[in-house]
């Protein structure tokens, strides 16, 4: 085996600002082959590590080391695009377009991040998250031998995190090229990271693995020094119960003891209790929830959302999908009521009691000045939480606040705080349905893990809208997705969701890379007649699959009434439902056949 070679590193690195040591004396290292991903909580120093080894900070005393003639591209979280420039200007420069266009690499870029954007609009006309792209893909399209990303994710959907993570594992090869990368995104993390830097009390203390590795390491970190921080490790310990059970595929990467995984989750019990959430969501709110039945939403002659039909049960925890401008905010504004079907009618059970996490704070604007203790002394004096009564202050505490932040004022929190507190008001006030939109904005891993935990015990119905498919996945238990203006259940939730967008293809904007590159010649596809055929067989499977959700939304009626002492019967309704939903599986199958036929 050769030598690996040192690319990048700092040596004795020691940063101070007035008020705080960041770094005393750290010494790391990126060599040929590394992909490392950085975590730790906020304010802890992430972008600061990264600002000092990319040369854009100084620290008070030891040396940024790398090789000569290093090429180093940077992702920093400012806006350094010309607002006057074009898209097309601010990715490929002044390349002809014959040029970038044959290049493979190059058109899967700009295909996979920035192809819904008119090519010659000027920078300055593009929303924050627009730019945020195009800045990405003129990283990208250029050589590098090492690449710093500073939250990278943001502003991607799902489909787009999926595209970075594939582009990064294929961009080098296996032992060459370095990488860096700060993110919350714990499903990017496993996807890309080899190693993982957890950034804390002024050190980097490195873990081998991804972000699965990283969790198990730390609580063996933890067990073996005989850290007394019961309430963190316990957390972790859950979190890791969930990786071990739920995705076993995320731990088979990374080299790590598995038998010291199952040893540490041996007494743990699984994160959810679903019978038992609803009972309880059943008892707080009835049999009926919301009901949109045949509903559909159109803006002028856009229709946005085609006429579809969704019984929302007690106690069920939904994930929603979809593209940006898929119509996810229009469906969350139908269930909140802030946005009116334009056909079909909502039914809302008497006791539903809705309250919504939005990517707004518009609630704390109004409360700024007040104390944060004022602001949790509005509430109730004590909640249930895993059947123990917490009150405001612990509930605060568990999301990651100190004592000393009960006398600081609103306005004076940082996001991720402020973030952390809208969410802790919105469970205060006791809702029975809450809606997530993007709640994993401005929190840290550590801050999501608990945010999870909380969840877990939350016993109403959950509709979660997030880019962050490791969140999506942790906290709900089923998934739906919009695609072309069709909302249908995706039983294989996120990968399943990505197949059937690739094989719809992606649709609206101009792509730069189809105006530029020749037409390769098609074999000759279906005819007429074996494409009618088969728009008329998925039109059924359709029809087929809504009757067989009826279908299972009845059995689950049924269960709510019934003698939730009676497992026998109970078991008997969810062996209907598993076979219900087999029969749906087999269609959803045969749809995507079909799909991929009709292109």
């Amino acid at each position: 085996m050769g030598i690996v070679a040192h690319l990048l590193g700092g040596e004795a690195l020691h940063l101070e600002y007035p008020t705080h040591v960041v770094f005393d004396s750290v010494t790391i290292g990126i060599s040929d082959g590394d992909r490392i991903g950085l975590v730790g909580r906020n304010g802890e120093g992430k972008s600061s590590l990264l600002g000092m080894l990319s040369n854009r900070i100084e620290p008070n005393s030891g040396r940024v080391t790398k090789r000569n003639g290093l090429r180093v591209g940077v992702l920093d979280q400012s806006d350094t695009l010309d607002p006057e420039a074009t898209v097309h200007f601010s990715v490929v420069g002044e390349m002809d377009d014959h040029e970038w266009a044959g290049q493979a690499r190059i058109r899967d870029i700009i295909s996979g991040l920035v192809a819904d954007l008119d090519w010659e609009a000027k920078v300055g006309t593009l929303s924050g998250g627009q730019r945020r792209r195009v800045a990405l893909a003129a990283l990208l399209v250029q050589d590098w031998d090492v690449i710093i990303l500073d939250e990278p994710t943001n502003h991607l959907d799902v489909e787009g995190i999926s595209w970075l993570a594939e582009h990064i594992n294929n961009r080098w090869s296996k032992n060459s090229g370095g990488l860096m990368v700060v993110t919350h995104d714990r499903w990017f993390l496993d996807a890309v990271c080899t190693t993982t830097w957890e950034v804390h009390d002024r050190l980097v203390e490195p873990f081998e693995g991804g972000y699965a590795a990283y969790v198990l390491q730390r609580v063996e970190r933890d067990r073996i020094a005989a850290v007394t921080e019961s309430k963190r490790q316990n957390m972790m310990k859950k979190e890791l119960a969930w990786l071990r059970r739920g995705a076993p595929a995320r731990t088979s990467k990374p080299k790590f003891r598995i038998e010291a995984a199952n040893q540490l989750i041996a007494d743990v019990p699984p994160v959810r209790n679903p019978l038992e959430l609803k009972q309880m969501a059943t008892s707080r709110l009835g049999k009926d929830v919301i009901d949109l039945l045949d509903t559909e939403v159109s803006f002028g002659d856009k229709q946005v959302l085609k006429p579809f039909t969704w019984r929302i049960g007690p106690g069920e925890r939904t994930g929603l999908l979809g593209a940006n401008g898929a119509g996810k905010s229009t469906l969350l504004g139908l269930i909140a009521g802030t946005v009116a079907p334009t056909g079909g009618k909502i039914k809302r059970g008497q006791t539903v009691k809705l309250a919504v996490l939005d990517q707004q704070f518009r609630e704390l604007e109004q409360i700024g000045e007040d104390l944060v203790r004022e602001v949790l002394g509005r509430f109730k004096t004590t909640f249930n939480v895993d059947g123990k009564d917490l009150t405001p202050a612990q509930l605060l505490e568990r999301l990651g606040f100190s004592s000393a932040h009960l006398s600081t004022k609103v306005r004076e929190l940082s996001g991720g705080q402020r973030r952390r507190l809208q969410l802790l008001m919105i469970l205060m006030g006791e809702p029975n349905v809450m809606i997530l939109d993007e709640p994993t904005n401005d929190v840290d891993t550590d801050m999501l893990a608990a945010l999870e935990d909380l969840l877990d015990s939350w016993p109403g119905t959950l509709i979660v809208v997030s880019h962050d498919r490791y969140l999506l996945e942790r906290v709900t238990d089923q998934q739906y997705a919009i695609l072309n203006g069709t909302f249908r259940h995706v039983p294989g939730g996120v990968d399943e969701y990505l197949k059937l967008r690739a094989a719809q293809g992606s649709t609206g904007g101009s792509n730069p890379t189809q105006a530029s590159s020749q037409t390769a010649g098609k074999p000759a596809g279906p005819t007429g007649a074996e494409l009618r055929a088969a728009q008329k067989e998925l039109n059924a499977n359709e029809r087929k699959v809504g009757q067989l959700e009826e279908k299972i939304a009845k059995v689950h009626a049924k269960m709510a009434d019934h003698d939730q002492s009676d497992y026998e019967g109970l078991a008997k309704f969810t062996a209907e439902i598993n076979d219900y939903q087999s029969q749906i599986d087999e269609l959803e199958e045969r749809w995507l056949e079909l799909s991929e036929l009709l292109g």
